[in-house]
């Protein structure tokens, strides 16, 4: 072709591509979302408008301010890279930071009475906590900063709750199954639920036999003598409080097979025993004169008992249980058997429960009455937790800050910001304490920032390991003013 034509066919082709943002149009999806583009009936053509071809959307408007918040949380933060690191400081210096850029915690009309009501939780010699959330928390995220925090002051040591059969990586703690454990948990979509649903405190369950349900026929499945180990191992990569604990324990229910349970230490036998066999929860617990090493924990049995996990504890103060539920919404308890949940409730006195949710239903909120009824069964979800521990304090960790892709920019969820507000004020007005993530990272566009300064990962979801851990100081240090007042 003539290099005169070929250049005037491109030049005709960019002319007629530009004439085309002319007549763009601005269009709104089912979700609320704005973007620009050309409706062809069961689709929509994306496509910018001459504005927004000319003067792109800025999204970085609000950096100053979020720029302040981190480089004011900072200079508190720990460090804690490769290796087990020391406590950090027990409280944060207040004299180094500026307490009114920190977005506090948002209280029940009642609030001097919650306050007093935890900080007697928190200082009343053992105090569990149970953080319940997404995969927000997977691998001890957030969880185990606050845990450090809150041992530093109050006492306590350990990472508390760990699961037997892993999806993740866990660095609280070396908790190493043998390969023939199975993973069963009430927040998987991608499996049928168990017929008991005796999924327990922790809301999953490991066995080392495949689960068949009591009134299953058509499965057949010839029982076996099988051995199953789980190696223990205080962590090296983690604070030195979580590498310290003096109780193992061991949480299991449905045995109705005889299971023989055998202990070595270093190599050698230091306990042999058999589990109950009544199908109800039971704890079985080791305790040690300081931390163990090597610790090998040998079960046998024809069918496996559910084994709800493992607790490493010290004898008192703070101990703080990760529960991760990777996709779940917090929509899941109310589905669960009261009594076994029930059970372990009473025997292991979680006196405070956090939840952090809400990032994994913002994607498929359509319009604002389906945010309404979200806000209601998270509400009926936590009810029904506070029901079998009606002494319990509740806190509520709202969703962070999300990014979806709007005419070739990274802007918040529509819906997001009003889902944050729902869930606060459902919350507040249910003596629910609430904290908004959403806003303590700098509101609406934030995101994108954190990643930029890759302090949240490029799914403009998750954070990193240095933004996990300026989240986690801006929740404790907001509740560290309010309590110490």
């Amino acid at each position: 072709m003539n290099p005169k034509k070929a250049s005037l066919f491109i030049f005709m082709v960019l002319l007629a591509l530009l004439a085309l943002t002319a007549v763009s149009e601005s269009l709104e999806t089912k979700a609320g979302i704005r973007e620009e583009g050309f409706s062809l009936g069961f689709t929509t053509l994306k496509y910018p408008k001459f504005q927004s071809f000319l003067h792109p959307q800025t999204l970085l408007d609000n950096k100053n301010q979020i720029d302040s918040i981190v480089q004011n949380i900072q200079p508190v933060v720990s460090d804690d890279a490769a290796e087990m690191v020391e406590e950090i400081p027990t409280a944060p210096d207040f004299s180094i930071i500026d307490s009114t850029k920190i977005v506090r915690i948002a209280y029940p009309d009642n609030k001097h009475q919650f306050l007093t009501t935890l900080l007697s939780q928190l200082t009343d010699g053992a105090c569990r906590i149970v953080h319940y959330g997404d995969s927000q928390l997977e691998g001890d995220r957030i969880s185990a900063y606050v845990r450090n925090r809150l041992q530093g002051m109050y006492g306590g040591s350990g990472p508390g709750f760990i699961p037997i059969k892993q999806v993740y990586e866990q660095i609280s703690a070396e908790v190493i199954p043998s390969e023939n454990w199975l993973r069963y948990a009430a927040f998987d979509p991608n499996q049928e639920k168990m017929e008991h649903r005796k999924y327990g405190l922790y809301t999953s369950i490991s066995r080392f036999h495949p689960y068949i349900a009591p009134n299953d026929s058509l499965t057949t499945y010839e029982p076996k003598l099988e051995k199953a180990t789980i190696r223990i191992n205080p962590s090296k990569r983690m604070y030195s409080k979580l590498a310290k604990y003096t109780r193992v324990g061991l949480h299991y229910g449905d045995c109705h097979s005889p299971t023989r349970i055998k202990v070595y230490q270093d190599g050698t036998l230091i306990k042999s025993d058999s589990l109950q066999r009544d199908g109800q929860y039971h704890q079985y617990q080791l305790e040690f004169p300081s931390t163990p090493q090597n610790i090998v924990i040998e079960l046998e049995s024809a069918m496996s008992p559910d084994f709800y996990g493992i607790t490493l504890d010290g004898p008192d103060g703070i101990s703080l249980d990760n529960v991760a539920m990777r996709g779940a919404s917090g929509t899941i308890f109310v589905s669960q058997d009261r009594t076994a949940f029930k059970q372990m409730v009473n025997e292991l006195q979680p006196k405070v429960f956090i939840f952090q949710y809400g990032g994994n239903t913002v994607p498929y909120l359509k319009d604002e009455k389906a945010v309404d009824n979200y806000a209601k069964y998270v509400l009926s979800n936590i009810n029904w937790v506070r029901k079998n521990n009606p002494e319990a304090t509740v806190l509520f960790i709202g969703p962070s800050d999300m990014s979806t892709s709007v005419n070739g920019n990274r802007l918040t969820y529509p819906l997001l910001p009003y889902l944050n507000k729902k869930l606060k004020e459902t919350c507040i007005s249910n003596n629910i304490a609430f904290w908004s993530l959403f806003d303590a990272m700098g509101g609406e566009n934030s995101m994108p920032y954190w990643v930029d300064q890759e302090l949240a990962s490029t799914d403009y979801t998750h954070f990193t390991g240095n933004g996990y851990r300026i989240i986690s100081e801006l929740f404790f240090t907001a509740l560290q003013l309010d309590l110490k007042n």
